[in-house]
C-alpha cells in the first residue's frame, strides 16, 4: 500500500503531465517561432488571372464559339488552337513583334510552319483586331535569260550549272530569247521546269 508521500508525488507528477499537455495543445493551435505566414482578407477573391485561374483556362478546351485574338494573345494562350503548338506559337509571337499585326489569316500566312490546312483548322476560333502594316513588298529583280551568266541562271530553281550552261550555249547558237515560253527550246528543260521558273525571268 502507497505511502502518503508516494501518493503525494503521484499527483504531482499527473498535475504537471496535464500542465505540459495544455501548453503544447496551445503551441499547436498558433504559429512556430519565425514561421510567417499570409492570411487573405476578407474581401480578398483569387483574380482572373491568377496562377491557378490562368492554368485552369489554358487546359480548358476551346468553346465552339470562343475566339482568340491572333493580334493580341500572349504565346501559351495561343496554345490552345488546333495544331498550335508552344514553338510555333513562339514564331507567332516574334513574327508579330517584328512585322506588326497579321489582320487576317492571309497575313498570318507569313510565319514559317503554317499552311492551309492549319489555317483552315484554326478559322472557326481566329479573330483579328489589328491591321497590317502597309509597307510595299519589294519584287524580286527578274533573271534576264539573254543576258545573264551560268552562274546566275544556275541560282534558279530546278536549274542548276549543267542546264544554265545549256542556256547560254542556246544563246550564243540561236541569239536572245524572244519569250520566256521559248525557254523549253532547250535541251533538258521542260515545261515544268518552266513553270517553276516563269515567274522569276523574262526575256
Amino acid at each position: 500500500m502507497a505511502t502518503r508521500d508516494e501518493r503525494r508525488a503521484v499527483t504531482i507528477l499527473l498535475g504537471l503531465a496535464c500542465a505540459g499537455l495544455v501548453v503544447r495543445l496551445l503551441a499547436l493551435s498558433g504559429t512556430a517561432p519565425g514561421d510567417l505566414s499570409y492570411r487573405a482578407g476578407a474581401g480578398d477573391r483569387p483574380t482572373q488571372d491568377s496562377v491557378a485561374a490562368k492554368s485552369d483556362r489554358l487546359l480548358r478546351p476551346l468553346a465552339p464559339d470562343e475566339k482568340i485574338d491572333l493580334d493580341r494573345a500572349p504565346a501559351d494562350e495561343l496554345t490552345r488552337l488546333p495544331r498550335i503548338g508552344p514553338a510555333l506559337a513562339a514564331r507567332i509571337v516574334t513574327d508579330r513583334a517584328v512585322n506588326g499585326s497579321f489582320g487576317s489569316l492571309e497575313g498570318l500566312d507569313r510565319v514559317p510552319g503554317i499552311g492551309p490546312s492549319l489555317l483552315r483548322g484554326i478559322q472557326p476560333h481566329a479573330v483579328f483586331s489589328g491591321r497590317p502594316r502597309n509597307s510595299p513588298v519589294r519584287q524580286p529583280d527578274l533573271v534576264r535569260l539573254s543576258t545573264a551568266t551560268a552562274q546566275e541562271l544556275a541560282q534558279l530553281p530546278g536549274i542548276g550549272l549543267v542546264k544554265a550552261r545549256a542556256i547560254v550555249q542556246h544563246r550564243e547558237q540561236h541569239g536572245p530569247f524572244r519569250s520566256v515560253e521559248s525557254l523549253t527550246k532547250v535541251r533538258g528543260i521542260g515545261q515544268g521546269t518552266l513553270d517553276r521558273i516563269r515567274h522569276l525571268v523574262r526575256p
